[in-house]
């Protein structure tokens, strides 16, 4: 049996996969990524994380200052906060499924953001709140 968690990360991945040149590969030791053209866009895990909890990290050129203060968001720090990523955690007790489309629009903001600017142009425009 899957946790609404897993289930979320299937269906994020299932959307990041839509994107043009896409695909899934493993991270560091605990992590799975979205790529574009090889070139990470999400990060999916964390070191010893439960299977009833998830966290991703994206590069939010557009709105990282403005999801700082989201209840969800863990604070960036370092080469992540120089560079953009925000790291979104989800524990036990939280409602992730309310969170997809704002997730989706998170993951096409970081895809537009590490893709070539041709594959980039392709996906920008109206779509998930981002």
């Amino acid at each position: 049996m899957t946790t609404p968690h897993q289930r979320a990360e299937a269906e994020l991945t299932a959307y990041g996969l839509t994107l043009p040149e896409t695909d899934t590969g493993p991270g560091w030791a605990f992590t799975r990524v979205l790529r574009v053209r090889g070139r990470m866009f999400a990060i999916f895990g964390d070191k010893a994380q439960p299977d009833d909890e998830l966290t991703i990290t994206v590069k939010l050129p557009i709105s990282f200052e403005m999801v700082q203060d989201l209840p969800f968001v863990r604070e960036s720090r370092g080469w992540y906060r120089q560079h953009s990523w925000a790291i979104a955690h989800f524990g036990p007790g939280d409602d992730i499924g309310a969170e997809i489309p704002t997730l989706q629009g998170w993951l096409r903001q970081s895809y537009v953001a590490m893709a070539p600017k041709r594959l980039g142009r392709l996906v920008e425009g109206p779509g998930p709140e981002l």
